[in-house]
């Protein structure tokens, strides 16, 4: 199963051979409704084949089409679930995801994949990084409010005696500096002056550790280079100072995570950082909003919710932030080469969803997508902050 990012994004999005056929269901994971997940499976494939009959697609293509499907319908399958499923198949595509959000029933059969209940899980303004700081054992998380995962960042020093270059042969415990990987021994002969006062082998240490710091700082804004998500501190609070006087990413969150990180499980970083970044996720959202509302206001031009405008102007890359509600579909076309735009009040043949296509496009063309609940959306259905 390939996990789900902006890369696999682009991979459904382009060259797709229709028709696109998008299954998603919510999933039961424990207790007896469980077996109720492969009845909602077999009824939602049978609503995809009523759907291709509608457009005279012949049946034996249809049994092939489904046919990987079909295979998954296994006990083992069932039995190792998220909370929701996610299916893409087309004539060139097959794909399921096993999700940690749930979804409604839907059954959507298109020209293009139906994606935008997805954006909540890959929208960058939802990502954030847990550096877990140790003199032993540096680690770098990437989170979301949905998962965690340890990432691996070039040129940074695991442990302060790999950074500085532990000389064993040295008296009293002395290091030396040696050159590091991606840098060089003079690189850190200026490190900075670390506040503080003490025994002159406590300096020392501090000292140490502040060049160490110096070297994963680095490396981390070298892996975070034009990014603006939030980054959070881990590890024992004394260390915080210190890493601070290196820090050079801007987005570093003032608080941080008081935890022994060595013992430390990923997931209860993650469950301690959420409170701390969520608060930021939905200020720039409102910051966002406040932003429309002003340009929509003065009549500049740069802010629309007619939703042909916005269409157009998301596949002509001049969407900068967009504003669509989860759950609501409108149905339509759009031809690129006319720049027309037709909705249509119930779904035909081989129509989109025009919010969809918007958002898909926004995300894709480097804009920002905001999918909100309905009554938070600033204006009905859709509205955007154009770049020009």
């Amino acid at each position: 199963m390939p996990l789900l990012n902006i890369d696999e994004l682009k991979a459904l999005v382009e060259n797709p051979q229709s028709p696109c056929i998008s299954l998603y269901m919510p999933m039961q994971k424990a207790g007896p409704e469980v077996r109720e997940n492969p009845i909602r499976f077999k009824n939602l494939i049978r609503e995809a084949e009523a759907r291709l009959e509608a457009i005279k697609m012949p049946q034996t293509d249809a049994v092939e089409l489904f046919k990987q499907a079909h295979e998954l319908d296994t006990p083992d399958f069932w039995e190792n679930q998220d909370r929701g499923l996610v299916i893409f198949i087309s004539p060139t595509v097959f794909r399921y995801y096993q999700l940690p959000i749930e979804f409604e029933e839907l059954v959507v059969v298109s020209k293009q994949f139906h994606l935008k209940p997805l954006l909540q899980l890959i929208d960058n303004d939802n990502r954030f990084y847990i550096l877990a700081l140790s003199q032993d054992n540096i680690r770098f998380f990437e989170g979301t409010p949905y998962s965690i995962k340890e990432v691996e960042v070039p040129n940074m020093p695991k442990s302060l005696d790999e950074a500085l270059g532990y000389d064993e042969t040295a008296s009293s415990g002395q290091f030396r500096i040696a050159t590091s990987r991606g840098g060089t021994a003079n690189a850190m002969t200026q490190p900075g002056s670390f506040h503080g006062q003490g025994s002159p082998d406590r300096d020392q240490h501090q000292k140490d550790i502040l060049q160490f710091f110096h070297l994963v700082d680095d490396a981390v804004c070298q892996k975070l280079k034009n990014q603006k998500a939030p980054l959070v501190l881990a590890g024992v609070e004394y260390l915080f100072p210190i890493y601070k006087e290196t820090n050079e990413y801007p987005h570093l969150v003032e608080e941080g995570i008081n935890v022994n990180v060595d013992i430390v499980k990923p997931e209860e970083l993650q469950d301690k950082a959420l409170p701390i970044v969520e608060p930021l996720f939905h200020q720039a959202e409102k910051e966002a909003i406040e932003r429309y509302q002003e340009l929509a206001g003065a009549g500049t031009g740069k802010a629309s919710n007619d939703v042909k405008e916005i269409v157009s102007a998301a596949y002509f890359q001049r969407i900068d932030s967009l504003f669509v509600p989860v759950g609501q579909k409108l149905w339509g076309e759009f031809d690129p080469d006319t720049m027309a735009v037709e909705l249509h009040s119930e779904p035909e043949p081989d129509d989109e969803d025009m919010l969809d296509f918007a958002a898909i496009h926004t995300l894709l063309n480097g804009g920002t997508v905001y999918a909100l609940d309905p009554e938070d959306v600033p204006q009905s259905p859709a509205a955007a902050i154009f770049r020009f």
